[in-house]
Order: C-alpha cells, then structure tokens, then sequence
C-alpha cells in the first residue's frame, strides 16, 4: 500500500491522535434537523434552514471565503433565498458571483499571481513528493492587502474585539502557539526563533516538523522554508512510500475500520433504498478537468472547447427516449426541473444520466461576463434538500431518481 509523504502536512488533516487525541463525532447536533456534528463541522445541507429557521442559534451573519455555495451546493435553491435572510453577509472573493451578489461587504484579495504561493494541500493527493515557493509575480495593487490579513482582522472582530484594538501579533502568535501544539512543537522555545510572523512562519513550522524536515536542527540535512524558497525549481523528494500503513491510519486499532457500528446500523435503511424501479432513471455528478469548479468558468481559455455543460445518456436510453446527440432533454427532479443539450456516449451505464457541477451562470446581479456566455443549466437544482446520507447528513450528490422527456 502506497501512500504520499507530502513535506508540509497540512494543518486541515485531522490533529495526529498521539497529540491531540481520538477525534469524536456526533458531541452536538445541527439545531433544526439534528445533523451530527464531525470535527466541529455540520453538513453544508443544514445551512438554508438554520439561517431561514428563526429562533435561538439562527444563523444571522456568514463570512464566505473564495466559494460559491448558492450554485454549488445541492439543493441550491433553497440556500439562494435564505442568503439575502442574513443581517450580515461578509465576502472574500475577487468576482461578484451568484452568491457574492448577496454580500453586505465584498473584500477583493489579490489575484493569485499577486500572493506568493506554496502549496501545502494538493502533495497529499499526489503520485511523486515534492516542495516548491513561488514568488508573486506582479507587484500587489495600491490599497490591497494579503488574504491572510484580511482573514486575520476578521477573526479578530468575530472575538468580539474592537477594530481599533487590533493586534495582529497577539493573535498570530496565539494561532502559530497552536499550530506548535499540534506539531508537538515547545511553543516557549520556538517563538523566539523567529523576527517574522505571518503564514510564512507557519509554513516554516509546517516544513521542519514534517517528514522531511531538519526538525529545529534535530536533522541538519533536512527541509527548512529557506532551503525551499532557494530552490528556484522545487525539491524533488521521491515517489510515494509504501509500508506507512501503522503511521498514517491513525485509529485505535491500527486498522482500516470498513464497518464501525453505526454504519452497520444503518444497513437496514440501504437495503430498502436499493429496491427502485429498474426502469427508472438516475442522475449523476460529473466534474471537467477545465472547469471543476464556478470560478473556472469565467475564464475564456478554460471555456474556448466549447459547451461541456450536456446530459450524457446511453445510446440504448437516447433511442427508448427520443432523444438524438445535440437535441434538448427536460429532466425533471422532485426538487425541479431543467433543460440541457443531450450528449450520447457509451461510456454512460444504462439508465443513469450525467451532468456537470457549478454550471448555470444566468442569475441577475453577477458581473460573470464570461461565464455568462457560457451559462449552461445547475444541476444542483434537482437535488432534494432531503437526500442526505443519513448517518453524517451530507447531501447526496449521485443517485438522484429523474424524469427524462425529450424538450
């Protein structure tokens, strides 16, 4: 068994049990429909209701960071009328989209070529392991700051701070003492190693304490920011590693826990969802490398291939339904119903049908000049609000049971 050995382990990984201790699931639950909770989060399908729920807990302000949840997430519709229901919605994006539309403050960062970069998320995913800094390329604009400072005074205010109390370095240092704990790092001995402070820091801690790193001195030979940054290419650090099965599964028995308790529980309940009607259709997600997410729509070298956003059939289920390569299909949902070009390819199954995430840029109010060129429909309007994965209450994104007629 292989797996990566990225060089910085990303702090959104789930704390290293040694230090942190077990995770615990389900300690509360979402207040409307009961939701479990998991690693401090709640599913984004309870976010309509506990904003348009009124009562003790109603959601009342959002602060929505580079996302675009009122076309992305299922059962969108819902989540778009419950936006504007917020005393306060706080945006950190640099398009005005179907859900910035709605923010009471829009705080444009720079562009990702105006920030320098080290990607910390992706090395988890990847086949090879590898490190590299990348510079910004353009000088940042008169009267912008970084994302992170952006980001940093807000946490401040949702403290409960003053603006004009603010200090930067009170809290950085309180969430880089943090990150210490969780790298089993001394904070008392590794803040005085450093003048600077910023993401920079972080990403120094994340280095040396990780796999690869020279651990504060511990191993001379090893990965430090400097070291990384003075690499104008990267650092190539190998292919995966195999036999690191005991340190990355971190639960109680070493093991890959396929069938814990509370998913045997719900067997039951999935037995009976399999008894549908075999002539039926069904309805699955599909992502485009070019355009895996809104964002990517707005970009004119990402979108010149032509429509992706089409209804793939089978050819069997196009010929039993009327329905030629290029014609128009209304497929229709409890939840809605929308009209897309049909694509006919054997590379769908029989009675299953296909469409793209993060289409259906046609909303008023969005400056998406691009993407509206290319709107396409969202597929997320025929996902009901109810088609959840019981046991975590995560929507279900595949399966969803439709009529297709011809247009």
């Amino acid at each position: 068994m292989l797996f990566g050995k990225p060089a910085a382990k990303p702090i959104t990984w789930v704390p290293d049990t040694k230090i942190m201790g077990e995770p615990e699931f389900g300690r509360w639950h979402s207040r409307v429909r009961g939701a479990p909770e998991i690693l401090g989060q709640v599913p984004c399908s309870c976010l309509a209701e506990e904003i348009a729920t009124p009562g003790k807990g109603q959601i009342k302000a959002l602060i929505n960071i580079a996302a675009n949840p009122a076309l992305s997430v299922p059962d969108s519709q819902n989540l778009e009328d419950a936006l504007p229901l917020l005393d306060c919605l706080i945006a950190i994006d640099c398009y005005m989209n179907e859900t910035t539309r709605f923010a009471h403050v829009l705080l444009p960062g720079p562009s990702p070529l105006e920030s320098p970069h080290f990607d910390e998320l992706m090395w988890a995913w990847s086949i090879g392991n590898a490190s590299k800094w990348s510079d910004q390329l353009f000088d940042t604009p008169e009267g912008y700051v970084p994302e992170w400072e952006i980001l940093a005074r807000l946490g401040w205010l949702c403290a409960g701070q003053k603006d004009v109390d603010f200090n930067f370095e009170e809290l950085d240092d309180g969430w880089f003492t943090t990150l210490c704990h969780m790298y089993g790092r001394d904070p008392e001995t590794t803040l005085p190693l450093y003048d600077h402070g910023g993401p920079e820091r972080m990403i120094d801690l994340q280095l040396r304490m990780g796999p690869w790193g020279d651990r504060y001195g511990e191993n001379p030979e090893g990965l430090n920011l400097q070291k990384v940054k003075d690499a104008e290419h990267g650092i190539d650090l190998g292919p995966m590693v195999p036999n690191r099965a005991a340190e990355v599964i971190g639960t109680p028995s070493g093991k890959i826990e396929l069938a814990p308790e509370y998913i045997l529980s719900d067997l039951p309940r999935l037995r009976k969802a399999l008894d549908r009607d075999p002539d039926a259709y069904v309805l699955v997600s599909r992502r485009n490398i070019k355009s895996k997410n809104t964002w990517m729509h707005n970009i004119k070298v990402l979108v010149k291939a032509g429509n992706r956003c089409t209804l793939i059939v089978h050819p069997d289920d196009a010929s039993t339904l009327g329905l030629t390569d290029g014609s128009n299909a209304r497929v229709t949902s409890e939840a809605g119903s929308i009209e897309v070009p049909v694509e006919v390819s054997d590379e769908m199954m029989r009675g299953v049908v296909s469409l793209p995430h993060g289409w259906g840029h046609d909303k008023a109010g969005t400056r998406l000049s691009v993407a509206r060129e290319h709107s396409g429909v969202n597929s997320n309007l025929l996902s009901p609000g109810h088609f959840v994965d019981k046991l975590s209450g995560n929507q279900a994104v595949n399966g969803i049971p439709v009529e297709v007629v011809p247009a």
